[in-house]
């Protein structure tokens, strides 16, 4: 698996679009990275530009874009809403893929030893990558701000993880920046129908994980409670793995709850919603809307359309994009501008939309399309294709059926059992739709190898190991139809039983769809086996096949049986 990580880097510098547009070309220029978001704020003056790749690359050009930052910002003139300490505030390395939590605090703390080394900037080291406990915080590495930086040079206890010892010039101007590695964050604002900065707070505190200091007679300005030791009682707040500030926000001319979410395990974004919509009301406030800063995890979403389709006993078996759009109607995502899932959702933001282009050639057709292509004269598409695509197109008759039954009136206490059976048939019909295309690829694969040299023996053995290889494959990927199209039926058999009566004759042409893919994949498995030198490989792809059609007849049987008797005069 490749390496890959992603690094968000906060700069102090949101206004002024030349400026921002040079550091981010410096992050850039590095090479290897690919660029997914550049989010500025003007209240805050504060961009953060979220960026993938390998580490090595990734390393390089946050540095880069450290150096940039130093310098084309001047801390001694910096104001903005959100707290702060220097040119480029954080720079967290958070993993993605085949690398752990633990390489990336490795790698922040050499990326901070560097900057320092390099470029004279102070740096401590937080979260994951903290050398002491206390540090894992943010705030604590970042309290005092810029402002306090000259008394917290000279202290040995809050002196930077690396730095000059003094506020010489170079920190003067770039402040102190914080390195650290984490586990993926959500950023993220509540909008408040309010302007008062303190009742926003007043909220961040109710919700916040950290909570806020007990006082005498429950009181918000009333004396601090200390307990036996002399140390302020703190009253924990209702979210876990949560931070959250009160702000007023002079763009919108509105006060915002601010919070990060750095635990989404412990606490999805839609539970952050609903708390502080809840924590919101107690004190006369209402969530008009919600600001997602920076970029979020496609199941961050997924996971919150389903929450609000399931409060109003909806199927969850509708498409991603469907449960997408719920989750952005549900939180009011565009309250304040534009929310295009396609911008903000980092899976879409890495895909290389050429090489997804190529990989769904076929399903990105029209259906005419389609259907012109396979009567071409090239040999692919060609029935595995067709295949694959009977059985996706089955399974979405199933799913369809189960939708429509769970919003029959007088059926909404079933609701769940429905959406159950159309989420397994959505999930069937997608990977049956991927196999359309993975047909026609393994077809392609076969080809290729007619290309390959074949003039010595060596290159004639690696010429029949790679066709041998190839063929295989072209029998595998059949099998796989074959294998999805199977469990499209007992969805049918359950919607014929069950369903909506006034769809029955659906749920009998689901199982004839899924029945006739997964007799044709069977033909293409054969006719690909038969090819195979190892028949002791053939044998088992074989065996499979013949149980599924076995299986498959079974069950067409009684699923027509059912239907039939549903639609009898």
């Amino acid at each position: 698996m490749k390496r890959i990580i992603e690094c968000v880097p906060n700069f102090s510098e949101g206004r002024d679009k030349v400026k921002i547009d040079s550091i981010v070309g410096a992050i850039e220029a590095a090479g290897g990275v690919k660029i997914l978001d550049v989010d500025p704020g003007e209240a805050t003056n504060r961009t953060v530009v979220t960026f993938t790749g390998e580490p090595e690359a990734v390393c390089e050009a946050a540095f880069q874009g450290v150096r940039k930052a130093a310098e084309v910002i001047d801390m001694r003139s910096h104001h903005g809403a959100h707290p702060r300490s220097g040119a480029c505030d954080v720079l967290p390395l958070i993993p993605v893929a085949g690398i752990t939590l633990e390489e990336c605090a490795e790698l922040s703390r050499a990326l901070a030893r560097r900057i320092y080394e390099e470029l004279g900037i102070p740096c401590c080291c937080y979260e994951a990558a903290a050398y002491t406990p206390e540090r894992k915080n943010l705030a604590v590495c970042r309290a005092g701000e810029y402002e306090g930086l000259p008394e917290r040079m000279a202290d040995p206890v809050r002196k930077p993880d690396f730095g000059p010892g003094v506020f010489n010039d170079t920190v003067a101007r770039c402040g102190m920046s914080n390195v650290g590695a984490r586990n993926f964050l959500i950023a993220v604002n509540f909008n408040l129908n309010t302007t008062s900065v303190r009742r926003a707070m007043a909220v961040a505190f109710d919700v916040r994980e950290k909570g806020r200091k007990a006082r005498e007679g429950g009181s918000l300005t009333g004396k601090v409670l200390k307990d036996e030791n002399g140390k302020d009682i703190w009253i924990p707040g209702t979210l876990k793995g949560c931070k959250a500030i009160g702000w007023y926000i002079d763009e919108y001319g509105i006060a915002q709850v601010s919070m990060n979410i750095t635990d989404t395990t412990v606490t999805p974004l839609h539970v952050a919603f609903e708390e502080v919509c809840r924590a919101a009301a107690a004190r006369g406030l209402r969530v008009t809307g919600t600001e997602i800063v920076g970029l979020v995890p496609e199941k961050t979403l997924v996971d919150a359309g389903k929450h609000f389709l399931a409060k109003q006993q909806r199927s969850l078996g509708i498409s991603k994009d469907e449960i997408i759009r719920m989750a952005v109607k549900s939180m009011s995502l565009d309250d304040l501008k534009p929310f295009n899932p396609r911008e903000k959702v980092i899976e879409y933001l890495m895909e290389d939309e050429e090489e997804l282009a190529a990989k769904e050639r076929l399903v990105r057709m029209t259906a005419r399309g389609f259907a012109r292509e396979t009567a071409s004269e090239s040999a692919a598409p060609g029935g595995g294709s067709v295949s694959a695509y009977m059985g996706s197109l089955g399974a979405a008759l199933a799913t369809m059926v189960a939708n429509l039954s769970a919003h029959k009136r007088g059926w909404d206490d079933r609701w769940k059992e429905f959406s159950d059976v159309a989420e397994k048939g959505q999930e069937v019909m997608e990977t049956l739709l991927a196999l359309v295309d993975e047909d026609t690829a393994a077809f392609n694969r076969i080809m290729d190898v007619f290309s390959m040299p074949k003039g010595t023996e060596e290159e004639k053995a690696a010429r029949a190991a790679a066709l041998e290889s190839a063929t295989l494959y072209a029998a595998q990927v059949p099998l796989k139809t074959m294998e999805a199209s199977l469990k499209a039926l007992p969805l049918a058999l359950e919607m014929a039983r069950s369903g909506n009566p006034a769809s029955a004759s659906d749920a009998g042409v689901a199982a004839l769809a899924a029945t006739a893919a997964l007799r044709g994949a069977e033909l293409n498995v054969r006719i690909n086996a038969a090819s195979l030198k190892d028949k002791s490989t053939a044998a088992p792809l074989l065996e499979r096949a013949s149980s599924i059609v076995s299986e498959a007849k079974a069950l067409e049987a009684e699923i027509l049986e059912t239907v039939n008797r549903n639609i009898t005069l």
